[in-house]
């Protein structure tokens, strides 16, 4: 997962509506079982995220590699935290970098990881 870096974020609204939208997941961060994401506080994500913690990840790569991740949402605006996570060219959508009013992380933990790869499928449960 570590050099995986967009996927489809899905979070449900509390009408149970699924909503996706795709995501970079800081693609040249080590993987431990999180997934983070930078974004804004008020962001549609966001405020699901807040009502239902459940979110699904979903990444694809070019060699038919299929990796579904599902897991709880936490939002996490803790300075520190943003600073450790930044990577170069996030400045692109965060012009004053960890101080952009309204930033924030998405840390997804990872509860179940599937995936399929051409005649290969496996699954890895953290719980």
């Amino acid at each position: 997962m570590k050099n995986l870096d967009f996927c489809m974020m899905v979070t449900q609204d509390g009408h149970q509506i699924s909503h996706s939208r795709p995501m970079s997941n800081n693609g040249k961060v080590d993987y431990d079982g999180n997934s983070w994401f930078f974004t804004y506080e008020d962001s549609n994500k966001v405020k699901q995220i807040k009502k239902n913690k459940h979110v699904n990840l979903i990444y694809q790569t070019d060699d038919m590699l299929f990796i579904a991740c599902t897991g709880n949402g936490e939002i996490i605006k803790d300075k520190e935290i943003l600073k450790e996570k930044w990577v170069k060219g996030l400045e692109q959508w965060f012009p004053d970098g960890i101080d952009t009013e309204g930033i924030c992380l998405i840390k997804v933990i990872a509860g179940k990881v599937m995936f399929w790869h051409k005649e290969e499928e496996g699954e890895y449960n953290a719980k």
